[in-house]
């Protein structure tokens, strides 16, 4: 009796595959997994290019380097994201501050563990270098291995009200996505709030600061308003209440930008 065996056709243009043969899938799933390749005769591979934290694969690198860029793009700050520590060439910025809480921030990840201080609080007088001192926080952190992003308060606020949302998200996505950020950088902390915030701002700000607390993710916040009111100018207490100040003040530590306008032209315009 003959018995006909059945064969797959192999593929036009596709050669088989031989016996152990190292795939390039089965290649990347080794070299994921640790094994050392020189053992398999496998040349080791050129760093990247465009310098990566090492203690990253590179595709997940990337990711987070693009996460972090399209917050700044949201943002409009696409000028920003030149900077680094080494650009903060007046010391009036604390460059070497916000490195030693970065070290802190990268470490405290890579040991499962909360950092000490979680919130750090940038306060400043208008074009002081604020936003471009955490400018350079995030670019270094996106770097750095840290999910890291950055919004405007007043931004966040419109993003969380029904329809706000951006690129067809919905508000709880919004939420998800500032709540479970390594790193949140809130830029202009009650900005464009004038008078008393209303009661959606003040609980959507305490939400969002409340859930980071007891997740133990780190937030930077930069305002150019004092904790509390002075002369008839309101602080962030009079706007948006004392309990939303002690979530910020908790394991909180104060690095004030102080410094001349950068903004302003050095001869006054007459007009």
């Amino acid at each position: 009796m003959t018995v006909a065996l059945e064969t797959t056709p192999i593929a036009a243009g596709r050669e088989p595959r031989r016996l152990f043969e190292i795939t390039p899938k089965l290649l990347e799933t080794l070299r994921r997994g640790g094994a050392d390749m020189s053992q398999l005769g496998i040349p080791a591979q050129p760093e990247p290019e465009d310098g990566l934290w090492d203690n990253v694969s590179v595709p997940q690198a990337r990711a987070l380097k693009n996460i972090w860029i399209s917050s700044m793009r949201e943002a409009a700050h696409d000028d920003y994201l030149r900077f680094r520590f080494k650009h903060l060439d007046d010391p009036q910025q604390k460059p070497k501050s916000l490195e030693r809480w970065l070290d802190t921030l990268v470490q405290a990840k890579r040991d499962g563990v909360r950092p000490e201080v979680l919130n750090l609080i940038m306060p400043g007088p208008i074009g002081s270098g604020k936003t471009t001192a955490a400018a350079a926080l995030g670019n270094e952190a996106s770097e750095r291995g840290l999910v890291t992003l950055l919004v405007k308060h007043a931004t966040y606020l419109a993003w969380r009200r029904p329809d706000g949302s951006p690129d067809g998200q919905r508000a709880y996505q919004v939420r998800k996505r500032h709540v479970e950020a390594d790193l949140l950088i809130l830029d202009e902390l009650a900005g464009e709030m004038d008078g008393t915030a209303t009661e959606f701002a003040r609980r959507e700000t305490v939400d969002l600061i409340d859930s980071r607390l007891a997740a133990g993710r780190p937030t930077a916040y930069t305002t150019n308003l004092r904790s509390r009111g002075t002369g008839g100018n309101p602080g962030i207490v009079d706007i948006l209440g004392e309990r939303l100040l002690s979530r910020i003040e908790s394991r909180a530590h104060v690095l004030k930008i102080i410094g001349e306008d950068r903004r302003k032209p050095k001869k006054d315009l007459d007009w």
